[in-house]
This record gives C-alpha cells, sequence and structure tokens, in this order.
C-alpha cells in the first residue's frame, strides 16, 4: 500500500514555503509517497484524511491557526501520524499555541546576527538520521530555541558571542526526534530559505528525519 504525506505550507514568505515544498514533495514522491499540498489549514479539520496519513510536514511560519485546526493536527499526531518539519516553518509558527508549541519540542526566540557563518556539530553518531555524518557549516540563521528537555538531540551548534555576548559558549540543538503521544516527531531548525538546502548534509538529514517520523 503506498505512503501518504501531506504538506501544508503557508504563512510568512520570508522562508520560501513554496520553494521547498518543491524541494520536499518530489524527494518524497521518489520514496514511495503520494504527497498532498494544501495551502490552507482548514485540511486540519479533515480528521478522516489526516488518520490516513504516513507523514505530516509544517511548512507555515507565524500566521494563526483556529483552535479547531490545531485540534484537527494534534489529534492526528497524536493517533501515530508523523510530524517532520524544519526552521521556522515548523518552530515558529502559531506563536500563540503553546500545545503546539509542546508537541514541536522548541520554539524559535532570536537568531542573533542575521545571516551568518555557524558551524552545526553532529553529537549522535548512532541514530539513523545522523549516522556516517560530519560536523558541517551552515551560513544562514543559526536559531536561538527554547527547547524541550525531554527532545533527543541529534545535532547542535555553539554560539561564538559575537552577536549577543552574554550568551558566548552556549550549546543549542538544532536537530532533534520525540514522541508526541502515539506519533514521532522530528525537528531541524536548518534551512532559513530553500537554498540552504544545497548543503547536502542540511538536506539529508531533513529527508531522513522525514523518513524516521514516517509511520
Amino acid at each position: 500500500m503506498m505512503k501518504k504525506a501531506l504538506i501544508v505550507y503557508g504563512g510568512w514568505e520570508g522562508h520560501e514555503p513554496k520553494l521547498c515544498t518543491e524541494i520536499f514533495a518530489p524527494l518524497l514522491r521518489e520514496r514511495g509517497y503520494d504527497v498532498t499540498l494544501s495551502d490552507t489549514l482548514d485540511i486540519y479539520l479533515n480528521q478522516e484524511f489526516l488518520q490516513g496519513l504516513n507523514l505530516i510536514v509544517p511548512l507555515w511560519t507565524m500566521g494563526t491557526i483556529t483552535k479547531e485546526q490545531e485540534k484537527g493536527l494534534l489529534s492526528a499526531v497524536a493517533g501515530g501520524v508523523g510530524l517532520a518539519g524544519w526552521h521556522g516553518g515548523m518552530a515558529d509558527a502559531f506563536r500563540n499555541n503553546t500545545e503546539y508549541q509542546w508537541m514541536v519540542g522548541g520554539q524559535w526566540v532570536a537568531h542573533p546576527g542575521n545571516i551568518i557563518d555557524y558551524q552545526v556539530n553532529i553529537i549522535d553518531h548512532e541514530d539513523p538520521i545522523t549516522a556516517g555524518l560530519s560536523d558541517f557549516t551552515m551560513h544562514s540563521e543559526q536559531y536561538y530555541m527554547h527547547v524541550d528537555p525531554s527532545n533527543q538531540v541529534l545535532a547542535t551548534t555553539t554560539f561564538s558571542g559575537e552577536h549577543a555576548h552574554w550568551v558566548k559558549g552556549v550549546v543549542m540543538p538544532v536537530v532533534w526526534k520525540r514522541m508526541w503521544d502515539k506519533g514521532r516527531v522530528f525537528y531541524s531548525s536548518l534551512g532559513h530559505v530553500a537554498r540552504d538546502f544545497n548543503v547536502p548534509e542540511a538536506k539529508e538529514i531533513q529527508i531522513r528525519g522525514m523518513m524516521w517520523a514516517s509511520r
């Protein structure tokens, strides 16, 4: 039976939700997924459709979500549908919705220096999402986040203090996985814009994370 994935894209255009969708929808199709694209959060109201999915990819920065839409998404993941996303498309959505943020495992709060060079350090070399990958450099936003201590962290970054001296030496999770009831949740803070996925490790981590989260 063919696996089914849903990509929900929209919100703030600065994160290039449509361009990023055009990167990952074909990659999922190549791996045998029937991919549905939605540019409306109303898709989360269709519980029957959601429960038939293997994976949801949320790609919606900021914006607002209704209580009913949020409940639909939370229920689907709690019921076992995987959730896998990146950057602000997953962890800077719906700033007033704390239960959504609890499910994600973190929330963006700052990116000191904006677009900078920074290193990503793989800290779990056994996990299938990061196995075989070495540390690498990004030229993008280095996300400072409020994160859940229950996350299983796979990669981190260290803040230099150059752009915010008071956080010098802070080690911040970049890639993690976690559970939300029966659902697997994967997140990577990489991918500010589509071209960030030209970095092979950033793209590979994301697709592996999707495969891991997918039920």
